[in-house]
């Protein structure tokens, strides 16, 4: 579960506005791509799924400065729920110019011609992280440019940390390390990790492990792996022995809950943590570091959205504007600043770390991270993935990954 992101900063909002009114045009050849109906300014409809209204603002903001600077003009809608408010737009041929796509729906969008493929075309591609880039591949097409992201690390409770006479020397970089303070910091009132209970927090230790439920260009399942099994097995074990519980186990709806309640001394999640610690739990002092390696090493998991451009857009030379706008390097900084996402630009990664030190773990995560799994319309066979992990320990993880690699394949087999 993600949490509300930061809490909304009008100073933020006013620096974005003045770095996007600040950008120039397009960098593309407008030439022959709208459409004859669109000749002159034009007026885009941009759909986003808000963390919130800090989010909303933010976008409207940086919406409202590049339409002053390109003689444009966005609209820019909250989506209520907007896999259904897309879904709708293609199929009424009516969708909105620029949208968000999450990179779990991304594929199923890409598969049935509902996005522009501009990302090969977009300046300065090479810019945004490898890892993102491939998150928005599809059958050899870049199709939509990462807006930002965000990735899992290793939350410690450090007075817990502490108490339990570990210092930083303790601080785990291997599975064994991991289940040794996890079992050391766990007491009668205080499990030592809270592990959320899907492929979104489980699916690290089987990237550490050499595994993934598909290759990398998401053309073989490869989930009934040994390498996914030795991640399953170390999970149940954690599980088995008491040293880490689900968040239902501790009455938390997630990890994040279970670690501000203190339940729990450590936990993996995203960066998204820190806007609910500093709300719910601000007493509660703790430290991010990188999740520890697994068999093959490093691994954690990346959580991305695009801008997507419609196909059938009629504005598209605008969208594309727009799209660059949004992702300017300075750009991108005011609204991690704002939202506390991270910069999809790797060279926004120096000045990201200097204004927010206490990420960096998080950031570093992005040169060893996995993206979602990229196959269309796989949401129902993750699902039900999903189900089998939160029955360990008591469930054998080896049916549970034969389970997911029949259900998977019949899908990438169409």
């Amino acid at each position: 579960m993600r949490n509300p992101r930061t809490s909304w900063a009008v100073g933020t909002v006013a620096l974005l506005s003045l770095s996007l009114s600040a950008c120039g045009g397009s960098g593309f050849d407008d030439s022959g791509t709208d459409s004859p109906q669109s000749s002159g300014p034009a007026s885009i409809k941009v759909l986003i799924a808000s963390s919130g209204d800090a989010e909303t603002k933010a976008v409207t903001a940086a919406a409202g400065a590049w339409a002053a600077k390109s003689g444009n003009k966005a609209t820019v809608t909250q989506a209520q729920d907007i896999s259904q408010q897309l879904g709708q737009g293609f199929a009424s041929n009516n969708p909105p110019d620029v949208f968000y796509v999450d990179a779990k729906f991304f594929a199923t969008y890409a598969s049935t011609g509902s996005l522009e493929p501009y990302g090969d075309s977009f300046p300065g591609k090479s810019d945004f992280y490898p890892a993102l880039r491939q998150a928005f591949t599809y059958d050899g097409k870049f199709y939509c440019v990462p807006k930002d992201f965000s990735t899992l690390g290793l939350q410690i409770n450090t007075a817990a940390w502490s108490k339990a006479g570990l210092t930083d020397a303790d601080i785990p970089t291997t599975w064994q390390q991991l289940a040794a303070v996890a079992k050391k910091l766990t007491t009668g009132k205080q499990v030592g990790l809270a592990l959320g209970d899907t492929r979104d927090r489980i699916g690290a230790f089987m990237v550490q492990a050499g595994g993934w439920v598909t290759n990398k260009d998401a053309t073989k399942v490869t989930a009934d792996s040994p390498e996914n099994l030795k991640a399953l097995q170390y999970v149940r074990s954690l599980l088995a022995d008491g040293s880490a519980k689900y968040p239902k186990q501790l009455d938390s709806g997630w990890s994040g809950e279970a670690f501000g309640k203190q339940k729990a001394a450590m936990t993996i999640e995203g960066n998204w943590i820190a806007g609910a610690m500093k709300n719910d739990y601000p007493d509660v002092e703790y430290r991010t570091v990188p999740l520890p390696a697994g068999p093959a090493g490093k691994g954690t998991l990346a959580f991305t959205q695009c801008w997507g451009i419609a196909a059938k857009s009629e504005h598209k030379a605008a969208a594309l504007d727009f799209v660059k706008a949004m992702t300017a390097k300075d750009a991108e900084l005011s609204f991690a600043e704002t939202l506390g996402v991270m910069p999809s630009r790797q060279s926004a990664r120096a000045d990201y770390v200097a204004r927010s030190p206490q990420d960096k773990a998080f950031i570093d995560g992005a040169a060893y991270a996995q993206a979602p799994v990229n196959v269309p319309k796989i949401d129902q066979v993750l699902t039900d993935f999903d189900t089998g992990l939160q029955s360990l320990p008591g469930a054998d993880p080896k049916q549970i990954l034969a389970r997911l690699q029949k259900n998977a394949q019949a899908v990438v087999g169409r």
